[in-house]
């Protein structure tokens, strides 16, 4: 069965708990992006360490106070009553004539374009008690935005780039101890109408006796496709919940843990994680479908995404194929603690990650 199918099927288990969606006012959009412009003059650019290591008290001042009230609250709930996810619906105009022509792929993005959306989506993590962070491991470094792009060549993989297979719900880099602890996806444009999917941990009615297996460390966590795995990183073990036991957190990656062949779990594990997965795939959240400029905010430890496959730069309307502009989505990232991972950052830029696999570093840079 592929995503597709699993997404139309009538969920086995009532959803209760669902993402909260916040409606920018027009007032609110206008403060946003003349803080943008503002601080695009002051900093030249979002990638500017002074104006990441100043974000915090930046967000205070320039954002709407209910903007920053709401991401706030949410970077510290952990309840049962909280999803994992904000969708904050149009944040941004976005100059789509400025923008210009989807590029063919990511690596000939031109990031300048994506600049003043750049300083928007730092200040929303600025909100939170969180900073701006990269990893060596997606794109080695890139910066501290990824634009995320269809790409022809690789549209059958299981990645950002891809188009026509099912990116499976999964958390961001599942692989690292030091994962993000936020993500921000700001749509720039989304003309083929493909609708985000969202899971939550929250979503089960309870977590009991027949998940405590998997907070035992005796899966098989490995990284993405994408990326060389070496024999002592397969065998690494972790396990897909952590934290409290009554409201964990969760380290999960579907296509990679379970559907990626060349992965060998024992056999006991791989009894857990399909178990968990025949539940966990009928509580997908696919009820939203972003517009440009809008913003969907993420903790990573209780929320996965991905999205269903799509036909890239084609828009069906009425049964009818019409060309359109393909999608750009871009992604940020970000840590509470910058402290607790400074084994695994670069020395001159405590901002820039360089860990490779549970706890491991890139040995040559």
């Amino acid at each position: 069965m592929n995503f597709t199918e699993i997404l139309k099927e009538t969920p086995k288990t009532q959803v209760t708990v669902l993402p909260e969606v916040i409606e920018i006012t027009s007032q609110e959009r206008k403060m946003i992006r003349d803080a943008a412009k503002n601080l695009q003059k002051k900093y030249g650019d979002y990638e500017n360490r002074e104006f990441i290591k100043q974000i915090h008290q930046l967000s205070s001042y320039f954002l709407p106070e209910r903007i920053l009230n709401t991401a706030a609250d949410f970077s510290s709930d952990f309840s049962e009553t909280q999803y994992g996810a904000l969708i904050f619906k149009g944040l941004m105009d976005v100059d789509q004539e400025s923008i210009g022509s989807t590029p063919p792929n990511w690596q000939s993005a031109d990031y300048s374009k994506f600049n003043l959306y750049g300083f928007a989506c730092a200040l929303i993590h600025g909100a939170l008690p969180s900073k701006p962070v990269q990893y060596y491991s997606q794109r080695k470094g890139g910066g501290l935005i990824h634009a995320i792009i269809p790409d022809e060549k690789m549209r059958e993989t299981q990645t950002g780039s891809g188009s026509s297979t099912d990116l499976y719900v999964h958390t961001e880099d599942a692989f690292l101890k030091h994962q993000a602890d936020f993500l921000s996806f700001m749509y720039i444009r989304n003309e083929e109408q493909v609708p985000s999917t969202l899971y939550s941990i929250r979503s089960h009615e309870s977590i009991g006796k027949r998940h405590k297996a998997l907070f035992d460390k005796m899966y098989k966590i490995p990284k993405d496709a994408n990326l060389e795995i070496s024999e002592d990183e397969e065998n690494a073990l972790d396990s897909v919940l952590y934290g409290n036991h009554q409201l964990p957190f969760m380290r999960f990656d579907a296509a990679e843990q379970l559907f990626n062949p060349g992965i060998r779990q024992t056999e006991e594990a791989h009894h857990y994680l399909t178990e968990f997965w025949e539940e966990a795939r009928h509580l997908i959240y696919s009820g939203f479908t972003p517009q440009a400029g809008d913003v969907i905010l993420v903790n990573n430890h209780l929320c996965a995404h991905g999205r269903s496959a799509f036909k890239a730069g084609v828009r069906n309307i009425n049964g009818v194929e019409n060309t359109c502009e393909r999608r750009i989505m871009l992604r940020m990232m970000s840590k509470v603690s910058l402290i607790d991972m400074r084994a695994h950052t670069l020395t001159e830029d405590p901002f820039f990650v360089i860990e490779e696999h549970l706890g491991k570093n890139f040995e040559l840079l």
